[in-house]
């Protein structure tokens, strides 16, 4: 009986052989402990990361909210905000006023004094060009 072209090469078994087809390669050893390794690693680092992030948001014993701004006038904005802090403790809070671009036209540090957990001001920053926005950018214990 005749065999076509295409069934003289058409392999059986897997193209790149068995593991028996290769003596010499020793087996596979702690592959178990290669892998926990590296799970232990990412996990490492995964929770190094969340330290560093947890850190460069600040104290978050102070919490800072924008109830409302003005920017209706051109050379400066008006912003009512409120903090809540221990009220044993000092704060000093950055108000910022931005443009269209999301560029900062003006600034203004806000001291806010020991004795209260709650405090609501509205305070006038001056800025250099007309402002579409303000916020507080960041509060933290002194």
């Amino acid at each position: 009986m005749a065999t076509s072209e295409a069934e003289k090469g058409r392999q059986d078994g897997p193209v790149l052989g068995t593991p028996g087809d290769f003596p010499d390669r020793p087996e596979r050893r702690g592959r178990f402990v290669v892998h926990a390794v590296i799970a232990i690693l990412c996990a490492v680092c995964a929770g190094g990361w969340g330290y560093v992030m947890w850190a460069a948001k600040g104290d978050t014993e102070v919490i800072d909210q924008v109830i409302a701004f003005d920017a209706t006038r051109g050379d400066s904005l008006q912003i009512t905000f409120e903090v809540y802090k221990p009220s044993d403790r000092a704060a000093l809070c950055r108000l910022r006023a931005t443009d269209v671009s999301h560029v900062e036209v003006g600034s203004k540090e806000v001291n806010i004094p020991a004795g209260e957990g709650y405090v609501r001001l509205t305070e006038r920053l001056e800025t250099s060009a007309p402002a579409t926005s303000g916020h507080v950018q960041y509060c933290y214990l002194v």
